[in-house]
C-alpha cells in the first residue's frame, strides 16, 4: 500500500474542496475508500486513457491515481483527487490538483477527465472554471499542466481555455508507450512568460528527454 509523504503547509489554511459549479454535482474527496468508484469511471470512459497510454484503463489505476505519491524532489502543499458526483451517485467527472507545485502559487492539473456522455456540452470548460476560481481563492497565481502530444481534444481544449505550451519532453511512458508531453501553463493575474520561467525552472528547456 502506498504512502503519501506529509505535505508541508508552511503556516497556510488548508484549502477546503472544490465546490461544484453545477447544479445536480457535488464535490467529495476520492480518497482510498472511494477508489472503487473510479475504477468504474475509468473502466466506463477510456477515451483518456486510449489517447494517452493506448489502451484502457489498468485495473489499478484508479488506485494508482488516489495513492500514488508526488515524486520527492518535488515541493508541494497537497494532492486533491476531486470527484464530481452525479444524484445517482455516479462520478460526470474528475480532477487531481497539486497545490504549490513545484513552486508557491503553481496548481498544477495532473488529470481532468470528463465522461464521455458530457463531451461536447461545455461541461468541462464550467468545471475547470470551477477549479480556475477555486485555485485563485487559495492563493494560486498560474496554472500549470502537461498534455500528451497527440491528445488532439486534450491539447485544444486547453488552448482554449488560456493556456500556452512551454517545454516539450520526450521518451515519458504512459502504460507501453513512449509519448512526449508538452508542458503547459496559464497566468491567473498580470504575470508573464519571463516571470513564470523565472519561478518554474523545470519548464524553460525543450525537447528533454526522460531519464
Amino acid at each position: 500500500m502506498l504512502s503519501e509523504p506529509m505535505p508541508d503547509f508552511a503556516g497556510k489554511p488548508e484549502p477546503t474542496l472544490p465546490a461544484s459549479p453545477i447544479a445536480g454535482l457535488s464535490t467529495i474527496d476520492l480518497t482510498p475508500r472511494f477508489a472503487p468508484l473510479l475504477q468504474k469511471f475509468f473502466n466506463d470512459n477510456p477515451a483518456y486513457f486510449l489517447a494517452t497510454s493506448g489502451a484502457p484503463a489498468s485495473p489499478d489505476a484508479a488506485w494508482e491515481e488516489i495513492t500514488k505519491p508526488v515524486p520527492a524532489e518535488f515541493s508541494y502543499t497537497k494532492k486533491w483527487v476531486v470527484g464530481y458526483i452525479d444524484t445517482k451517485g455516479s462520478l460526470a467527472a474528475m480532477a487531481t490538483i497539486i497545490t504549490d507545485l513545484p513552486v508557491t502559487a503553481v496548481f498544477h492539473v495532473g488529470t481532468f477527465i470528463v465522461a464521455t456522455a458530457h463531451h461536447g456540452k461545455l461541461l468541462a470548460q464550467t468545471l475547470y472554471r470551477g477549479l480556475e476560481s477555486w485555485a485563485v481563492g487559495n492563493g494560486a497565481a498560474w496554472m500549470r499542466l502537461g498534455v500528451v502530444e497527440g491528445n488532439i481534444r486534450a491539447e485544444r481544449f486547453w488552448v482554449s481555455q488560456g493556456f500556452i505550451p512551454v517545454r516539450r519532453r520526450s521518451g515519458i511512458l504512459m502504460g507501453a508507450r513512449s509519448v512526449t508531453v508538452q508542458a503547459m501553463f496559464k497566468p491567473l493575474a498580470a504575470g508573464t512568460l519571463e516571470q513564470y520561467l523565472a519561478l518554474v525552472a523545470r519548464d524553460r528547456s525543450d525537447d528533454v528527454k526522460a531519464p
